[in-house]
Parts: structure tokens; C-alpha cells; sequence
């Protein structure tokens, strides 16, 4: 990983500081963060680096990372080390002096293999980061995407560090991230913008720290990304680690104009795809263990509430062939019955998701990046030939959680008009929100407009229904829209079956009624207001009544 070499050519000179010793697991530990800074080259920080990694490397479990200070006169280097209680006696304390020449020597066998492993447990070494920080009160609370991200920002920056390591970077890069570097470095336009989202600091305060120093840095990060699958954590879930890369990027004026071009889209997309190619296959399955980080751990089963889906609890992995097929599991028999299923006045929901926004006498055409999060039919349908006879309608959205069951269901009985999938934006945010638009809770009407998105026109059995359409939208990490195979134009459906599923991430729907259709919600599918506790709309859950369609009386 390159970051450039500071003006000065002198050698390191370092000074330990240890953080205060906190009991991180059920074994007796100390968390130690210790601080190294130099005024040398890269190179010799690399070989402090390696000096200290030398001394800890047979008594403890560690992970080292570097932060270039902002005037870029030196570099910070953090290692958080996690030892013994006797061993951390050999650890330096605050204010001690450290002479490199004492921890001359080289990484042992064991030591290096575990530095090399070191960006595998970035998530686990991150969290006894944070453990270390909490008893000296260096935290910022800010309110992250529910469920997507960790709440507490500087727990999100510990991660951050946890990958950016000295001397781990794969060479050479995906091809999929090589093209993405060379579409950066050949237009000046976009190097332009890429070197200023770094650069450029949100308004806000909730940003402590610079998260990415350079652009190299950022592919690097992306890059790492690809081989690896997310590990379960109850304190420090990144379950969309692309956007706990990029958020910072993304708020930014640049960020904005950045990730709206075509080309960036279409690199990242061949980028999501790669890592959804690694996520399908069996490698990604070390995740899917009973161990601490596993998401098979007794912790992460009564998460995702796993005893309601089907599992094999005997295999190793939960008889899953892939993160994936983890991810759209499908819930055991008798779970989610179908509401309303001799009444097709009953409209059920078609995923498994908290109510957004319901809104009425939606128009053709609207100011949908506006904060008031218009819905402009002719964009949240792609320019469909059907959308005259949804304007003055309603929109109902909600959107669903990593946590969340992933697949959709028809909300009514009928034949299909249409299925599309729309390409659309990755990592594109309201700029509205300002430095809060990164968080997918607030931007999700943006999104349901620009975002990759699959689209479901059935025409109802039932007149009163008519036409309905149900948007299905990727967001951020999110991007594979997946139409079950037997879902075509003719298609024939019934209410509750099985139409497709988002492949990995958290997500949202909107579903499209035509004027006068819809007779009353359920209590569940209205949104909360701020502060109250949000409502998990269950799938094929009655989602809404149809009102009964008027007959013309009689003649004579």
C-alpha cells in the first residue's frame, strides 16, 4: 500500500502509548492500543513496523494498521494488540520509551502468518479496538443505517483500520479493480472528482477523522473486499463493507457528481458482481461456522431468529453452498402463511420489511432528489408504456434490513405484464441530506428512482385491483435483482408465490396502485413517526385492502 514518502528521510523514532486494559472475552485478556509515530519514509516505517510486530508476534494476536496525518508530515502507526495479562507486561506503557534497536529482529513463522491474517480479522481486531477506546471516552455516538452499519462512528473507523494495513496488498489488483483504477487515472474529470471526495470534509461534525487518505488506498480497500465474506458481530456488524469504505465519499460535493457517472456505475457494477461471484461460491462459506464471528453461532442464529428457516443444524455450515444461498434462505413451512387467501380483495406484502412512506395522488412527473421525496412515476418505472394509469395513485415503500428474510412474493393473483431489470446507480445518494445522505434510511426515495431496480407489472384477477407494479430496489452493496426463472410476460401467478429476491445486502420496495384502489392499510404497513419503535411487516401479510369496485345498477 503506498501512501508516498514524507519529505523527511530520517529514520523512525517512536513512543509507545497503551491504552487502558479492558476484559474483551471470557478469557482473561488486556486490550493494548499502542501508537507509533514517524517522521521517515515509508520504507522505514515498514521496518518499524515489522520490529514491532517482532516482539508481540509469540505472545499475542494483533492487527496493524497506518494513518497519514493530515499535513502529511508523518505517519501513525496503530497496533492494537490483544495478550495475556502476564504478557502485557512486556508491552511498553504510556510514556515510555520505545527504541526501535530493542525490538530489532524478524517476524517469526508464526508472527507473520498472522499479520498476514491480520486484514482476515479486521472485524475481530476493530472490536477489541474499540474496547480499548470506550474506557478512555474516545467516542463519537452518531446514528448509522439500522442494521447496515455500526452506529457508533468511531467503532466504524476502527474497522476502517483494521483493513488498512502495511505490506497486505494483493498484486496484482482484480482485473475488475484495475479497470476501475484505469477509468480513473485516464479521465481527468473523474481523477478530478475522486481526489476530491477525499479530500472534501462533509458539514457536519459527526466526522472525527479522515477514513481514506488516497485513491490508491481506496481500490486497495475495494480490492481486499473481493476475497472475503461478512462476519457476524452483535457490536460491530459491517454487513455492507463497501459502503463502510465509501460512505465519507459519498456525502461529499464531488461524491455526489462522482458516483452519478455512467462509467463509474458501470465499473462498479462489474466490481459488485465479482464480489457476488466469490459470495456464491464455497470459499465464502468460512463464514458460515459456530464460531465467535460465524453466523451459525448461537448469537447469530437468535439475530437472524435462524430456527425459522430451513438449515441443516448437523452440517458444518448450516448445509448452505454459499454465503448467498445463506443469505436467501427460505423459511420453513407454515411460517409465513398467506393472508387473506380465499379473499382477493386482501393485498399481502411482498417482502419482509418496516413501512417507509405511503403517498397519494403520486404525479407522472416530480422532483423526486427533493428532501420531501416526491415519486415521479415515469422515473421509478423506467419510462413504462403503463405509467398514465398509475398517475394520482399510491405509493407504498418500506425496505428491508441485511437481517431480513430476502425474498418476494406476488401481492395478488394475476398474470404477469412485465419483468425488467433496470440498471441503475451503486453508490449514488440524495445530495439534499447533505452529509447524512450516505445513510440509506434517508435517501431511500432518491433511490428507488436512480438505483438498480427490478420491476413487476401483474394485471389482477380482481378489477377492483386492476394493474399493480412492485419495484424491487438494490441499494448500495446491494445490486443483484433476481426474477425467479418462471417469472416471463404471461406468466401466470398466485397471491404469496415466489417471484424473486435481492443476493445479498439490505434493500427496499415500492409497490404501485392505481387510483382508487386501495380501501385501507394494515396497522403494520403504516410508518412510525420519529422516536417510536418501527413495525416488521411480515411477507404475505395483509398489507392493504382493495375497495370493492362499483357496479353500474341495472337498467329498468
Amino acid at each position: 500500500m503506498s501512501y508516498g514518502a514524507s519529505s523527511s528521510g530520517s529514520a523512525p523514532s517512536a513512543r509507545g502509548m497503551v491504552g487502558t486494559g479492558s476484559s474483551c472475552s471470557s478469557r482473561t485478556t488486556v486490550v493494548v492500543a499502542a501508537i507509533v509515530t514517524s517522521t521517515g519514509p515509508l520504507s522505514a516505517v515498514r521496518k518499524a513496523r515489522n520490529a514491532g510486530a517482532a516482539r508481540i508476534a509469540s505472545r499475542t494476536a494483533f492487527f496493524i494498521s497506518a494513518i497519514r496525518t493530515p499535513d502529511a508530515s508523518r505517519y501513525v502507526l496503530s497496533c492494537t494488540v490483544i495478550c495475556s495479562t502476564a504478557a502485557s507486561s512486556a508491552i511498553p506503557r504510556t510514556g515510555d520509551a520505545t527504541d526501535r534497536t530493542a525490538c530489532r529482529g524478524s517476524v517469526d513463522r508464526d508472527g507473520e502468518e498472522r499479520l498476514r491474517g491480520g486484514r482476515r480479522r479486521g472485524v475481530r481486531g476493530a472490536r477489541a479496538d474499540y474496547a480499548a477506546r470506550v474506557t478512555s471516552g474516545g467516542l463519537t455516538d452518531v446514528r448509522g443505517p439500522d442494521g447496515w452499519l455500526p452506529k457508533c462512528q468511531d467503532q466504524l473507523e476502527s474497522w476502517i483500520r483494521g483493513w488498512a494495513e502495511f505490506g497486505l496488498r494483493r498484486e496484482p489488483l482484480h482485473p475488475v479493480v484495475e479497470a476501475f483504477r484505469c477509468l480513473i487515472d485516464g479521465d481527468p474529470v473523474l481523477r478530478m472528482h475522486a481526489h476530491q471526495m477525499i479530500e472534501q470534509v462533509p458539514s457536519g461534525g459527526d466526522y472525527e477523522r479522515r477514513r481514506l487518505e488516497s485513491v490508491e488506498q481506496m481500490l486497495e480497500l475495494i480490492d481486499a473486499l473481493l476475497h472475503v465474506a461478512p462476519e457476524f458481530s452483535s457490536d460491530l456488524m459491517v454487513i455492507v463493507p463497501f459502503v463502510g469504505i465509501l460512505d465519507w465519499t459519498i456525502a461529499t460535493p464531488a461524491g455526489f457528481a462522482f458516483y452519478r457517472d455512467q462509467r463509474v456505475n458501470d465499473a462498479l457494477r462489474d466490481i459488485l458482481k465479482a464480489w457476488s461471484a466469490f459470495l456464491s461460491g464455497p470459499d465464502s462459506r468460512s463464514v458460515l461456522t459456530d464460531g465467535e464471528s460465524g453466523w451459525l453461532s448461537s448469537e447469530a442464529r437468535e439475530a437472524v431468529n435462524l430456527d425459522e428457516y430451513q438449515y441443516d443444524a448437523d452440517d458444518e455450515h448450516g448445509g448452505f453452498a454459499s454465503w448467498n444461498d445463506f443469505f436467501t434462505r427460505r423459511f420453513r413451512d407454515g411460517r409465513r402463511p398467506v393472508a387473506g387467501a380465499d379473499d382477493s380483495a386482501v393485498i399481502v406484502s411482498p417482502c419482509e420489511a418496516t413501512p417507509y412512506r405511503i403517498a397519494s395522488g403520486v404525479q407522472r412527473r416530480d422532483d423526486f432528489w427533493a428532501k420531501s421525496e416526491l415519486y415521479s412515476l415515469e422515473d421509478l418505472l423506467a419510462g413504462d408504456e403503463t405509467v398514465e394509469g398509475f398517475v394520482g395513485g399510491t405509493v407504498f415503500q418500506a425496505f428491508l434490513s441485511p437481517l431480513n428474510y430476502h425474498r418476494w412474493h406476488a401481492p395478488v393473483t394475476g398474470t404477469v405484464v412485465r419483468a425488467v431489470v433496470v440498471p441503475g446507480t451503486y453508490f449514488s445518494a440524495a445530495d439534499c441530506y447533505g452529509a447524512d445522505a450516505s445513510d440509506v434510511t434517508v435517501s431511500q426515495g432518491y433511490l428507488a428512482h436512480v438505483a438498480t431496480r427490478a420491476i413487476l407489472l401483474i394485471d389482477a384477477d380482481d378489477p377492483a385491483i386492476g394493474l399493480v407494479a412492485v419495484v424491487f430496489i438494490g441499494m448500495f452493496d446491494v445490486s443483484s435483482c433476481v426474477f425467479a426463472e418462471p417469472i416471463v410476460a404471461g406468466a401466470r401467478v398466485d397471491k404469496g408465490d415466489e417471484v424473486g429476491f435481492f443476493q445479498y445486502g439490505g434493500s427496499t420496495f415500492c409497490i404501485v396502485f392505481e387510483p382508487g384502489v386501495v380501501e385501507d392499510f394494515a396497522i403494520e404497513a403504516i410508518p412510525k413517526v420519529a422516536r417510536e419503535t418501527p413495525t416488521l411487516l411480515l411477507v404475505r401479510s395483509r398489507l392493504a385492502t382493495a375497495r370493492a369496485k362499483k357496479t353500474a345498477p341495472e337498467a329498468g
